[in-house]
């Protein structure tokens, strides 16, 4: 599979009609049979039935495949890999940086392969800032990747995250940015906005100690600031939260999404849809750590994985904006379908699924007005995948085609 050296030459390409058994817009949520799209140069300019198109334009026939925006990944971290590979500490203390990059490399141009074409990346994990210089990497067609939005380092309480277990007189790097009290916090998020972050992360609760449940750990002061400063700057916040505190905090705060949301109620939920935070429930985080601890994927399923399932079932119920993400990097990055599948087993249907992670992950991730449908006038960024995804969603793993920025890059 060939990559295009730069997604931007797109815009001296001739027209390309394509023409694939059906479309699915990422918007409405149906399959239009006998749909047609035409791009030209980087955009797309015509979506419809037997469009008519300028002399000159190249076809490329899809049979028997489903035409569809490139997906969005909304939770990654490509400066990770699989725990079953390394584990955590070791990749945030004993893995050199320039490693660390060459295999954050590889990882986005796996992720672009698979057909996500854009990703938010929410924490470098020690490698400080090394995610901006990979977005403008991509940016510049120096390497190929999905459309990258970064968070740089992410944002904890002090004494809060890791790495874990040294002499406490030995200052051990960490793998986010460590605050304490609103001050500290405005000026950790004003670095990171000027070091490159798109999005600023929190933690709004993690262990204290390894072994511990999560506890909150920044303050709903801390946690205003934070959003204070980085509305100003025109950035959005996710924050980690996995206790009910924490996300009652997040909310109250006015972030813009949660991840992983495991410790949430009705109650909780009600007011995420109320406010519009979008829930990003990372179920197939807590199923590959599972496996890595021995579970065949047989019922029933451990703890972790059946919390997963039960917040996210309940956050559907309240009808919270559903943001697809999985914390790739935990396991393989280009197998970010994997999120998609387990959304659709616990009981989101498949077109809503295919929704999330195209219109919906661009609405809440800001970037609809570029990206996230077929709709003339914006980015050419398109998939072509075999079969009816809203019939099978496993047919988002069947790519037979990616086209970024009006390129095809496979």
């Amino acid at each position: 599979m060939a990559c295009a050296a730069n997604p931007a030459l797109a815009a001296e390409l001739a027209s390309r009609l394509l023409k694939p058994a059906a479309v699915f817009d990422g918007v409405d949520g149906k399959v239009h049979p006998g749909w047609q799209v035409l791009v030209t140069g980087e955009r797309i300019v015509a979506v419809g039935p037997d469009l008519a198109a300028p002399s000159g334009t190249k076809t490329l026939d899809l049979p028997g495949a489903t035409l569809m925006p490139g997906m969005i990944e909304g939770h990654g971290h490509l400066f990770l890999h699989p725990y079953n590979e390394t584990d955590w500490n070791d990749q945030v203390l004993h893995e050199p940086l320039a490693l660390r990059t060459a295999r954050a490399v590889a990882s986005a141009r796996a992720t672009l392969l698979a057909g996500f074409t854009s990703e938010r990346d929410l924490g470098t994990e020690g490698a400080g800032y090394a995610d901006a210089g990979l977005k403008a990497a991509i940016d510049q067609g120096i390497v190929p990747g999905p459309r990258l939005l970064v968070v740089t380092r992410a944002i904890v309480a002090l004494g809060a995250y890791g790495p874990k277990g040294f002499e406490p007189g030995v200052t051990i790097p960490q793998g986010a940015e460590e605050v304490s009290g609103p001050d500290q916090m405005v000026a950790a998020v004003r670095r990171q906005i000027a070091a490159g972050a798109d999005w600023i992360k929190l933690y709004a609760d993690y262990r204290w100690r390894s072994g511990e449940d999560s506890r909150p750990t920044l303050s709903l002061d801390e946690i205003k600031a934070a959003v204070a400063a980085a509305h100003d700057a025109g950035r959005p916040v996710a924050v980690h939260a996995a206790t009910a505190e924490g996300m009652r905090r997040a909310i109250a705060a006015g972030v813009d999404t949660i991840e992983h949301g495991d410790g949430g109620t009705p109650e909780i939920f009600a007011s995420m849809a109320a406010k519009g935070i979008a829930l990003c429930p990372t179920l197939a985080a807590s199923d590959a750590t599972a496996r890595y601890s021995g579970w065949n994927g047989s019922e029933p399923a451990p703890a972790g994985v059946a919390e997963s399932r039960v917040s996210f079932r309940m956050a559907l119920k309240a009808a919270v904006p559903m943001c697809m993400g999985g914390d790739v990097g935990v396991y393989a990055h280009g197998d970010n379908a994997r999120e998609i599948e387990l959304m659709a087993a616990a009981g989101m249907k498949p077109a809503d699924v295919l929704i999330a992670a195209t219109g919906g992950n661009a609405r809440i991730l800001h970037i609809a007005d570029r990206l996230g449908a077929v709709k003339p006038g914006l980015l050419a960024d398109l998939i072509a995948v075999e079969g009816d995804p809203t019939a099978d969603i496993a047919a988002v793993r069947r790519i037979k085609l990616v086209m970024k920025a009006g390129a095809v890059v496979n």
